[in-house]
């Protein structure tokens, strides 16, 4: 199914009229029909309010153009077993059981290995096989190639918290204070920004797994401020409500 069709599903096994879906999630009624026509599709801060209503991930209401594993385990992800952070929102880089209400399961590998060698391990599949296979696996898979630069989750907890005070830091005009930062995928963040000469650029990696967040604007209107950072740059850019007209404010090398 297409992402047109699939808003259409879901918006009327809900219940719900096309007003009625455009005002639980801040649009105007006119985008959810040009969606629902396959005119345009909802934007990267649209589609997540999306996702939190219907309780599906961004990926399925996409088409599911990518096959999510968690990136602690390797477990495929199906909407039932995704993560999901404190606020209710998907969060599709791990299962449930490895990252639950803003926090990590497992901070030692062989600990995770161990769990999996007892519980997969079957008349075709032996437990020496799974820890060879997992052994494998995990250093291969975002959360611990993360935990082999920065030692483990104390350590990361202190540097996400070292990264927002450099973020507020910058006393952008109009942007609250950043209190969290939770794990973005790079091609949920990875806008195309428009240079002086006209031309666009694009400044993330679509595959790489990044710090972010969203905030509103101190001043309300439709503009509202993203923030992607990692351990080596900070970026701040503003966009309208539907994720269209990105603009950069600041990239800023650490």
């Amino acid at each position: 199914m297409e992402t047109k069709e699939i808003i259409l599903d879901l918006r009327t096994r809900n219940g719900l009229s096309q007003d009625e879906l455009a005002e639980k999630i801040f649009v105007t009624r006119q985008a959810v029909s040009r969606w629902e026509n396959g005119e345009t599709i909802p934007g990267i801060e649209t589609l997540k309010l999306l996702s939190k209503l219907f309780d599906v991930s961004i990926n399925t209401l996409l088409g599911s153009p990518r096959k999510l594993i968690c990136q602690c385990c390797g477990m495929p992800l199906e909407d039932s077993v995704i993560s999901k952070e404190k606020d209710g929102f998907f969060n599709e880089e791990y299962c449930k059981w490895c990252y639950s209400d803003g926090r990590f399961t497992y901070d030692d590998m062989n600990a995770l290995i161990e769990f999996c060698a007892e519980h997969m391990a079957n008349e075709n599949f032996s437990s020496d096989q799974v820890r060879e296979y997992m052994k494998g696996l995990l250093p291969t898979l975002n959360y611990w190639k993360r935990y082999s630069e920065l030692g483990g989750e104390e350590n990361f907890d202190l540097f996400k918290e070292k990264i927002i005070d450099e973020i507020n830091s910058l006393n952008v005009e109009g942007m609250p204070k950043v209190e969290r930062l939770d794990t973005v995928k790079g091609d949920e963040v990875n806008f195309e920004y428009r240079l002086p000469n006209g031309k666009t650029v694009k400044l993330l990696n679509d595959e790489v797994t990044y710090l972010g967040c969203r905030l509103d604007c101190l001043f309300g209107g439709e503009r509202h401020f993203g923030v992607v950072a990692n351990m080596d740059f900070i970026l701040v850019y503003t966009y309208e409500e539907d994720g269209t007209d990105p603009e950069l404010l600041i990239y800023k090398k650490r």
